[in-house]
């Protein structure tokens, strides 16, 4: 049985939640595409799975080393969209975690922010139009980047708690 799911996230750690919940429930991906998640009915409590955005696209030699080594390691690449990666590694094999010390998830942040950063200025400059006209697209502009300032605002703060806590330990 295979169901299929529209759904959109700002937050990939909210998503990778979702997604083993999903699994809890024995639904497990198999396919994502733009919002769009398959799922294919099977054994509650399967997989673990993890999301990652990675330094380069996948096709990079880098990635394709990493994603080589990950499955050395038990852990299969089920899609990727861009440079975002969604993994799973069976439950029963133990706890799967790809971020093990505070450097390497302050890392992952910084490159979701670079990713959305970009983004965000171009429609921020394209919606600042508003001003000069009455474009509907304007709107629409100024509307994506504020939603990609959440998300951007969420990591930055994230980034700034794990400095505070490698000061601390320190």
């Amino acid at each position: 049985m295979k169901k299929r799911v529209i759904r959109f996230f700002t937050n990939y750690d909210k998503e990778e939640q979702w997604l083993n919940e999903m699994a809890a429930q024995g639904w497990h991906l198999m396919d994502y595409v733009w919002g769009r998640y398959l799922f294919q009915k099977g054994k509650p409590g399967e997989y673990i799975y993890r999301i990652q955005l990675l330094e380069n696209p996948i096709d990079h030699k880098d990635s394709a080393a990493y994603l080589e080594f990950l499955e050395e390691a038990g852990i299969e690449t089920v899609a990727s969209s861009l440079r975002w990666v969604y993994l799973r590694k069976k439950a029963a094999e133990g706890p799967f975690e790809l971020f093990s010390d505070r450097e390497s998830r302050i890392a992952h942040y910084q490159r979701i922010i670079l990713m959305l950063l970009p983004l965000a200025i171009v429609n921020l400059l394209f919606g600042l139009r508003i001003f000069s006209d009455d474009s509907a697209i304007s709107v629409l502009n100024l509307a994506a980047a504020a939603a990609m300032a959440i998300p951007i605002t969420r990591y930055r703060k994230k980034i700034a708690k794990l400095e505070r806590e490698r000061l601390i330990r320190e």
